[in-house]
């Protein structure tokens, strides 16, 4: 069983940035998915156990960091020049395996969500 605490967030304005950080037990692939009010959930960013593998959804790369640190079982997501479009409740994800992914269907475990606002 893995056990995700999400923790950051909050509101910000367009071009700042935030940092969110999830505790995660357990030798798994991260990822970071996003959900806004009517709209499906989408992939953010993935890093595999090692932190040697990354993946970022095209609207993020170049913005967004995924990083971790196993030391403390914590991945990490940080996130510069923040649009209104990024405005979201950001979830972390878990999942066993070697492999990085993108869908959500892969990921066996969830974060309870932390809110992210980003004012014009």
């Amino acid at each position: 069983q893995v056990q995700l605490v999400e923790s950051g967030g909050g509101l910000v304005q367009a071009g700042g940035s935030l940092s969110l950080s999830c505790a995660a037990s357990g030798n798994v692939v991260m990822g970071w998915f996003r959900q806004a009010p009517g709209k499906e959930r989408e992939f953010v960013a993935v890093i595999s156990w090692s932190g040697g593998s990354t993946l970022y959804a095209d609207s993020v790369k170049g913005r967004f960091t995924i990083s971790r640190d196993n030391a403390k079982n914590t991945v990490y997501l940080r996130m510069n020049s923040l649009k209104p479009e990024d405005t979201a409740v950001y979830y972390c994800a878990a999942r066993y395996g070697r492999l990085v992914a993108s869908e959500a269907r892969e990921y066996d475990y969830w974060g309870q969500g932390t809110q992210v606002t980003v004012s014009s």
